[in-house]
């Protein structure tokens, strides 16, 4: 029988240590989240915290053993699965309990929530209600999926000499997964990687078993349709299926940035909408050639697949229009989430930065070492630490963990672009070319712009667990999205569930704008700042690239202009004034040199 989902939620990954332990806090209240695999050595040390908080057996595993990234992996999942196994039986013997975890979970869950409604009706008669096995056969846990950023797949070396593929990090981070105990996803973003990708398909994890269910699943996070039919159709081929797809905002979300041709969340999701059967009948007339081909069982009809959709929800008035308008199982909340230390690894520091911050400090910077947009926060202590080594004119960090070591530029072994050493090679390479006034410092400041955030976005892990920092420093990088400036309490669980759910309201603004009008403004602005670092004059290919985007642009706010005429909104925003405001931003795209 299958159990009906908790909640039309779920927390996605958050930075690298944000929401590593997260499960072990939120899975036995049935909800789902996500956990960075990024970085073995935060694990390690999160697996000792742990063993010893819950007298465990701990034995620590050493760089110096083989394969040692993917067996770290695999024992901080087992351990996180146990955790979070253990506090859900728990949970289940604690009905009698007026203050329990038990009632904490009915309690959070939506008041249309079939669960609740079911409990609800069965308590009216307690006296022959068998509230064990109601449990039992009832209630479930949250997921607890990892995540794979495609481009992290560093290769690395033994002895002077160079590994095989397999141990390349994203690759060792796969198998530490498949490897584990859980039963979930792995959500693969930042792209499509063949290489990783066809790893994959070595692993029986992956496969439909007798009964045609999944071990393990896949879920890719994508930023439209034909994205997520190229790759589902990719993998479809290899007898893989994709489980979910999780489409995200480009500009309106945290983390890394990855912006579209101006193609807005709502018209992504209409087309995914229309197109979700086509999606899926396509993919699985090719999944089943693959299994067949390779001898293994294959279902008559297609698996379970789910769309979610994540990047600037912040009201419960948006959280249902999605999931009702585009048929969504579930919407992720990420960075409301920074400020619920219930749920999240944040310092006090950074907590009291992400409260007090407004619109001009949450900014789409260049300070990854990956070259792709990052969001930020003007002030995080990753960022003073930066400052502070340029003053004393020795940029770069130290490069401790080489996560991010993925630029082959000069001989030798690749470098990361926010370390010392490239840093030091980059300088010198630009006082050799002669350069002098503004030209030599525009140059110079875009090589120290680089931050160390592979160590930066996992450090307030150990800060709040009082962990020795010897390695990382204090310093910490955070990286919410826009919508963080419309949350400026600290909350708990419950307050952020019932939000979400629209039970109160923790937003205290008024001028908060719909998270389409959100996403508009900042794409609009993004181009206009493309525009403006683009030299005169634009090349045939630049031209056309500005052209697209201003046309999705264009078509975006009309769709928007059609949903608000043609559509019942249960939102706090009167129609006449998000008319007005894409009447506003529509004129605006319009006075964009077009040059």
């Amino acid at each position: 029988m299958n159990k009906i989902t908790p909640h039309s939620f779920h927390i996605p990954v958050l930075g690298i240590g944000y929401s590593i332990d997260t499960p072990v806090k939120v899975a036995h209240l049935g909800i789902s989240s996500v956990i960075s695999l990024v970085d073995d050595m935060l694990m390690e040390k999160l697996r000792e915290f742990y063993s010893k908080k819950f007298n465990l057996p701990f034995q620590a595993i050493s760089e110096k053993i083989e394969d040692f990234r993917a067996k770290r992996i695999t024992a901080y999942l087992n351990l996180v699965d146990k955790l979070a196994k253990d506090k859900f039986e728990e949970l289940k013997t604690s009905y009698e309990q007026k203050t329990s975890d038990f009632h904490k979970y009915i309690d959070m869950l939506h008041e249309s929530s079939q669960l609740k409604q079911k409990f609800v009706q069965l308590k009216s008669d307690w006296e022959h209600f068998d509230i064990k096995q109601w449990i039992q056969e009832n209630l479930s846990m949250g997921s607890i999926d990892v995540n794979i950023m495609t481009k992290l797949d560093k290769e690395n070396y033994g002895n002077h000499e160079k590994l095989p593929v397999k141990y390349n990090d994203g690759h060792a981070a796969l198998r530490g997964f498949v490897n584990s105990e859980l039963s979930s996803s792995v959500v693969l973003s930042a792209g499509m990687s063949p290489r990783l990708y066809n790893y994959l398909e070595t692993f029986d994890e992956f496969y439909p078993d007798e009964n045609f269910r999944l071990k393990k699943k896949i879920t890719l996070k994508v930023s439209d349709h034909r994205s997520a039919l190229i790759q589902g159709k990719y993998l479809a081929k290899k007898g893989l299926w994709v489980s979910e797809y999780r489409i995200e905002s480009g500009l309106n979300c945290g983390g890394h940035a990855f912006p579209t041709a101006g193609f807005l969340l709502g018209p992504v999701l209409e087309e995914i909408k229309t197109n979700r059967e086509d999606l899926i009948s396509q993919t699985f007339e090719l999944f089943k050639v693959a299994l067949k081909a390779k001898n293994r069982p294959c279902p008559e009809e297609p698996l379970e697949t789910k769309i979610t959709a994540q990047g600037g929800v912040g009201t419960a008035e948006e959280h249902q229009f999605l999931s009702e308008h585009y048929h969504l199982d579930s919407v992720g909340w990420g960075t409301p989430f920074l400020l619920v230390p219930e749920v999240v690894n944040v310092d006090k520091q950074t907590l009291g930065l992400l409260c007090n911050a407004k619109e001009d400090d949450l900014i789409v910077s260049n300070i990854s070492p990956l070259g792709v947009p990052f969001n930020n926060l003007r002030g995080n202590t990753k960022d003073l630490e930066k400052e502070q080594f340029i003053q004393r004119d020795t940029p770069g960090t130290p490069c401790p963990k080489k996560y991010a070591v993925l630029s082959d530029e000069f001989e030798g072994p690749t470098l990361c672009l926010a370390s010392r050493k490239y840093q030091k090679l980059k300088i010198e390479e630009l006082k050799a070319s002669n350069l002098a006034g503004d030209a030599y410092q525009k140059k110079y400041n875009k090589i120290v712009e680089k931050a160390c955030i592979c160590v930066g976005l996992g450090t307030a892990a150990l800060l709040v667990n009082n962990l020795e920092t010897k390695v990382e420093k204090a310093g910490v990088s955070v990286c919410p999205g826009p919508n963080m400036a419309y949350f400026s309490e600290v909350m708990t669980l419950k307050e952020m569930v019932d939000h979400i759910y629209g039970k109160i309201n923790v937003i205290k603004r008024t001028d908060r704008p719909h998270m389409f009008i959100k996403e508009l403004t900042i794409y609009i602005d993004f181009l206009k700042n493309k525009m403006d670092e683009t030299a005169w004059p634009w090349s045939e290919k630049q031209q056309e690239y500005f052209t697209t985007f201003r046309e999705n642009l264009g078509k975006g706010i009309q769709y928007y202009k059609e949903l608000i005429s043609n559509v019942k909104l249960n939102i706090r925003d009167k129609k006449a004034k998000l008319m007005a405001d894409l009447d506003k931003y529509e004129i605006q795209l319009k006075n964009l040199p077009a040059r």
